[in-house]
């Protein structure tokens, strides 16, 4: 459960350290800026930026249900951010499973990628896209989904 929060954290921290210097001269303008990056940075590589994730089970189930693709991803990979970023609104329109947090969804990234958890990968209508382009992830969303 921790482990999605390491590179936010550590982020966080640099950016406080980094910050020391132009404090102590003195210039709390440039210190504020820098820790205000390094937060953008950490929120960034956060799950916050994500819609709620699901286990793989229930991803599985609610695709099964309304036909909505389910991504497979982790925090911290720029891809997965990417996608995210490039799908806007639509993300919510998907189901998202962190490897990280479910085991079950690890497995099955592997399962898919040779033994890699390689993400993020989309699954539509029971086939597996191993990074998908984002435009062609949002063209798999049904307009009523």
């Amino acid at each position: 459960m921790k482990r999605p929060w390491t590179l936010p954290t550590l982020l966080v921290l640099c950016g406080l350290v980094a910050a020391t210097g132009p404090f102590r001269e003195g210039d709390p303008g440039i210190g504020a800026a820098v820790v205000a990056a390094f937060a953008v940075l950490a929120a960034l590589n956060s799950p916050l930026i994500y819609p709620r994730s699901v286990s793989a089970s229930e991803a599985a189930q609610r695709s099964e249900r309304d036909g909505r693709p389910i991504v497979y991803w982790r925090p911290g990979c720029t891809y997965c951010l990417r996608l995210r970023l490039r799908l806007g609104r639509g993300a919510r329109r998907l189901h998202w499973v962190d490897i990280w947090r479910d085991p079950d969804g690890a497995a099955a990234v592997r399962a898919t990628n040779g033994g890699d958890e390689t993400v993020p990968t989309v699954i539509v209508s029971g086939r597996p896209y191993v990074n998908p382009d984002p435009a062609w992830v949002r063209d798999q969303l049904s307009p009523s989904a």
